[in-house]
């Protein structure tokens, strides 16, 4: 038990990342880990603190441990909750003996050590403003030659950047991840290889925002010249991509022609554009106009006709008029996104927009978003209805049992955030199989496997 751990990881995929970069130094380190807590003797819980939900989720589960933990184990925060909360975090939850923030996870093995050989029962902290090493500020990126990544199953997310440099009003990222840091392409190029080699088939690239990468290292990298090098990369069927800042700058002819035409690279776009009215997006910080995104979707769908566009929207945001939410309705109607993700405005403390006069009550907020989803919901039984009869290539993530049928994605969905197809026929995780559409639900399609590809 001296030397088992168990890890919850909590939050977004960015998260996991962090999550699996710890679980590989605390295994260098001679660290077993375990899935019951009860067999433990640290517990980690890598937190979330994104949005007022996420926040008591966080809580709740570390509270839980705190309450069943025995004298011979110790309990860490980190991640998001614990960088901004620091020892309010500690007050929410008695019995915590650690707290170690996002940019410090490269010191998990030592701050355990820390936490375990520590005299006194009083909580440690390790929450500094910058990550260094011997001194030396360093990006919380390639540190210690830990790979930064996350697999499941067939696919791997691939943290590309760090942080966020936006400064959006309604937003903690930038103070809980400190400002954007691109990782450099050949650490990311070697991860991929070794992800190929071990049969990982498709690489998720993500970051805060994804189309900015390169552009701090002033070297002339930049996300085309990723893409180009990662599509060789052997083993790899599918690469995708996640949070791209709406702006027509960062979609340039030549990054577009490169998802045009390498077909390695998913014809999907995550494009998180907020809200549609300009003076919300004002209100919001967002370095984009109503126009702009306009022109923008109507370059990608230039280049890319059958490109599959997700995108983020927030609804209530202080003084958001009905004439304004109408605005987004009917963008929304317009544009036909094929998938879409709406939140209520969650006031932040610390972000400007919590600030702002104006708040939305929460009643009204709940019906927004209800009227939004309603409306999302059609559009996507739309969509889905016109795959109907088509054969379609599905990565497949789980088997078929006697309890129901097995899962896959398509090209034109991201796993865990979009819907999934349905199969009915024999394959297992990891699969590749060629599935016919026989039927279609509001954001599922249901397919007949044809054959093994």
């Amino acid at each position: 038990m001296s030397k088992k751990y168990f890890l919850l990881s909590l939050g977004c995929s960015k998260n996991t990342v962090d999550s699996q970069s710890m679980a590989q130094l605390l295994g260098e380190a001679g660290y077993a880990a375990v899935d019951d807590a009860r067999k433990a003797s640290v517990l980690i819980v890598n937190t979330c603190g994104f949005i007022g939900s996420a926040r008591e989720e966080s809580v709740q589960n570390l509270r839980e441990l705190a309450e069943s933990k025995k004298r011979n184990q110790i309990l860490v925060a980190a991640g998001c909750l614990s960088q901004i909360w620091g020892q309010k975090l500690v007050q929410e939850v008695p019995g915590l003996d650690g707290i170690i923030g996002t940019r410090r996870w490269m010191d998990i093995v030592e701050f355990v050590e820390q936490v375990r050989g520590r005299r006194t029962p009083a909580p440690m902290y390790h929450l500094p403003h910058e990550a260094t090493v011997a001194g030396v500020a360093v990006s919380g990126a390639d540190e210690r030659g830990v790979r930064r990544v996350a697999v499941q199953g067939a696919s791997a997310y691939v943290k590309i950047a760090e942080g966020c440099s936006k400064a959006c009003t309604f937003c903690t990222v930038p103070r809980i991840r400190g400002p954007y840091r691109s990782r450099r392409l050949r650490s990311i190029l070697e991860e991929a290889k070794q992800l190929g080699d071990q049969g990982v088939q498709e690489l998720i690239l993500i970051a805060q925002d994804t189309t900015t990468y390169g552009e701090d290292l002033k070297d002339g990298t930049n996300l085309e010249k990723l893409l180009r090098v990662l599509v060789r990369v052997d083993g790899v069927r599918w690469i995708r991509m996640l949070y791209s800042y709406p702006r027509t700058r960062y979609f340039t002819d030549g990054l577009l022609e490169t998802m045009a035409q390498e077909k390695t690279i998913c014809p999907y776009l995550d494009l998180p554009i907020q809200h549609i009215d300009d003076e919300i997006l004002k209100r919001m910080g967002r370095r984009v106009k109503s126009s702009e995104i306009r022109n923008l979707i109507h370059k990608i769908k230039t280049f890319l006709p059958h490109i599959s566009l997700r995108t983020s929207l927030i609804v209530g945001f202080p003084g958001e008029s009905q004439d304004q939410f109408q605005a987004l309705l009917n963008f929304v109607k317009e544009v036909e996104f094929d998938h879409l993700g709406a939140f209520k405005y969650s006031s932040e403390e610390g972000t400007p927009a919590s600030r702002l006069s104006s708040q939305i009550p929460g009643r009204v907020k709940e019906k927004r978003l209800e009227k939004l989803m309603n409306l999302q919901k059609k559009i996507s039984l739309k969509k889905c209805r016109s795959l109907v009869g088509e054969k379609v290539e599905v990565l497949v993530e789980s088997a078929g049992s006697s309890q129901g049928n097995g899962k896959g994605r398509l090209q034109t969905q991201a796993p865990e955030i979009d819907g999934s197809v349905i199969l009915e026929g024999r394959a297992h995780p990891g699969d590749w199989v060629e599935a016919q559409i026989i039927k279609a639900f509001p954001y599922d399609v249901l397919g007949r496997i044809e054959r093994h590809l």
